[in-house]
């Protein structure tokens, strides 16, 4: 346990999480112990909706969270709401989300991007597909595969927000015609035939970022120790988990419970495994499931990463402008902090802060002339607009 100067400011750490299969490394460093080690105590907080999640963590009902990537930097440039400083801790996990459809596009031939396309062009009419939040990720990775298949997001979809736990309810009763969410929710949609996987979301971006420990910029500032260690705890608990399988199935075991995510193991199990299937009959081994770890490739904070979430705000018409994109990331990320508490448990942290990653259309991103990159899309918004949100 740490001392002296070292020790976190704070005993308590109130983190809200949401019913998702990566809330994993949060939940498992407080089953663990791994909080208590290094001289905190997280207590775990299930939200509804990544509304109530921004609202807590903006407010201090929470004091750190579970949150979509986009989700921070918006609150941080005030997109849709007052603008808040926010700060990054760390990357939760990578991969692991999806993209579904209604079984009933799947009855007339619609399955992937390419015959989705050729069925909307056929049958036009007014589709309505389900995001989680409209600067999530859940909404950039639908906005980037449609547009990537030369469907415009903005104008021949209807995008909604739907919180993840109901997005197959919302299919079942017809209301939308996919959807766009984190596991365990596509593979519920499966075992209750009603939806059928369309792409996992690390075949729009191998390797993207996902969730990421958020706090307010305030917090970070004013609790430096408690933050990195948190940092530590959620680190090491990451690390467990991608250790070994059987350290994964203990883990569905542990997140499938009421406290949690609420679901039979065998849901969040698969695809923790890479055991995909399509709900159509043809099953594989994904080789890149969500991770949570992976040698340390997974968390730290890219500035690269956060980036990229601006340069489709502006491609989408969330921001107006180009914002200064570095400066943006460098304020949000925090680096420095990161790289202090991975130094103290060996894992090691990447000598720059960018990375370069080839998306699904071919296109390069590596953090290079955001501005060029976020104006360089045939398909992006003409004029300012934004998807139309749902109350929960």
């Amino acid at each position: 346990m740490p001392g002296g100067s070292d020790a976190p400011e704070r005993d308590t750490v109130h983190v809200g999480t949401m019913a998702l299969t990566d809330c994993a490394s949060i939940v498992m460093a407080h089953e663990l112990g791994f909080d208590r080690k290094y001289g905190v105590t997280i207590v775990p907080h299930r939200e509804s909706s990544w509304a109530n999640v921004r609202d807590k963590l903006v407010h201090g009902s929470l004091d750190m969270a579970q949150a979509l990537y986009g989700m921070v930097y918006g609150i941080h440039l005030g997109v849709g709401t007052s603008a808040v400083d926010m700060a990054v801790l760390m990357t939760l996990n990578r991969n692991g989300q999806g993209l579904s459809l209604a079984r009933p596009l799947a009855e007339k031939g619609a399955t992937d991007l390419a015959s989705l396309c050729a069925l909307m062009r056929r049958e036009p009419r007014a589709y309505t597909f389900a995001q989680t939040f409209p600067t999530g990720t859940h909404a950039m990775w639908l906005n980037y595969w449609l547009a990537s298949g030369g469907i415009d997001p903005l104008t021949e979809i209807r995008s909604i927000v739907v919180p993840p736990a109901q997005m197959v309810g919302y299919v079942r009763k017809g209301s939308i015609d996919g959807f766009s969410a984190g596991e365990p929710w596509n593979h519920v949609g499966i075992m209750e035939g009603v939806s059928v996987h369309a792409a996992a979301s690390q075949d729009v971006w191998p390797d993207h970022p996902e969730k990421v420990l958020a706090t307010r910029g305030d917090f970070a500032r004013r609790y430096p120790n408690t933050a990195r260690a948190v940092i530590m705890a959620v680190l090491e608990a990451s690390r467990w988990i991608d250790a070994n399988a059987g350290n994964r199935m203990r883990m569905a075991a542990t997140i499938a419970g009421s406290a949690y995510v609420n679901v039979p193991v065998d849901v969040i199990r698969e695809r923790i495994l890479g055991r995909y299937q399509d709900g159509l009959g043809r099953q594989w081994q994904d080789t890149r499931p969500m991770r949570f770890f992976d040698d340390g490739q997974v968390n730290f904070p890219y500035l690269s990463d956060g980036m990229w979430f601006l340069t489709q705000f502006k491609r989408w018409g969330l921001l107006r402008a180009h914002p200064d994109y570095q400066a943006t990331a460098r304020a949000i990320n925090q680096t420095a902090l990161y790289r202090q508490a991975a130094s103290q448990l060996g894992v090691s942290a990447p000598e720059g802060d960018m990375r370069s990653s080839r998306l699904i259309d071919g296109v390069v991103w590596d953090g290079t002339d955001p501005a060029r990159y976020a104006d360089g899309f045939s398909v992006q918004a003409r004029p300012r607009h934004a998807p139309e949100p749902v109350t929960p």
